[in-house]
């Protein structure tokens, strides 16, 4: 029965009516842990993203979903030392989505790990990411979700470009993702969504704009979840 509700209820409609972010409640922390088998897919994952102003200097980007994968556990969907550094929280359920921009020429994985941790756990993770900026470091990346027979069949972990990581603390989820080049070409030297959006930034993922990629999928899924949690846990007027 795990994921019937979140492929199956694809074509059920949206819960949503906007696209600006809201807080989780702390009533909220536990609904958000169980999204994940009762939320149809195109809710998190929508067939299309609009980032106003998510490109380089504030340009437009439009994403469109390639692939979905099946709702799975954690294993080799991360680096092993960001599994390691991950498992204190736990794995509930992982969720992935694939998406492509509107030139085709960019592949993203964006994704939503369900932990098993509670807020305690989460705010430790989440300084402990940041203390040791865990999010910067290029062997702790998540995988991307290479689909036959799509744009992104050629994904794999040298085709990574840059990434995000997010740890959430108003509910037990980690967001994620990942972007490289549609053509497959191989990445030497991976850089993190933060420094290849920085100003200045020279790398070839950044002039590519790569980063903003990564980062705008991250940000509008992440927006996507909030609002989800808002909506399933406010009392009726």
């Amino acid at each position: 029965m795990l994921g019937i509700g979140l492929i199956g209820g694809a074509a059920t409609g949206s819960w949503l009516t906007g696209d600006s972010g809201s807080g989780v409640t702390a009533t909220g922390f536990g609904a958000a842990g169980t999204l994940w088998h009762s939320v149809p897919v195109d809710q998190l994952f929508p067939p299309t993203v609009r980032g106003t102003g998510a490109g380089p200097g504030g340009a437009d980007r439009t994403w469109t979903r390639i692939a979905v994968a099946p709702d799975t556990g954690c294993a080799d969907a991360f680096d092993p030392l960001l599994r390691k550094a991950l498992a204190p929280v736990g794995c509930r359920r992982l969720l992935r989505a694939t998406y492509t921009d509107a030139t085709q020429s960019y592949v993203t994985t964006v994704g939503l790990l369900f932990t098993k941790g509670d807020a305690a756990a989460m705010s430790a993770l989440a300084a402990r990411f940041r203390d040791e900026h865990l999010e910067r470091r290029t062997d702790l990346m998540p995988r991307p979700y290479a689909a036959k027979g799509t744009a992104a069949a050629g994904f794999g972990d040298k085709q990574r470009a840059t990434w995000t990581i997010g740890v959430l603390t108003d509910a037990p989820v980690v967001a994620f993702a990942v972007s490289g080049w549609a053509d497959g070409r191989v990445v030497d030297s991976p850089q993190p969504a933060a420094d290849a959006t920085s100003s200045g930034a020279t790398s070839a993922p950044a002039q590519a704009g790569l980063g903003n990629e990564a980062q705008g999928l991250a940000d509008r899924v992440e927006r996507r979840l909030r609002q989800t949690v808002h909506s399933a846990t406010e009392s009726p007027s």
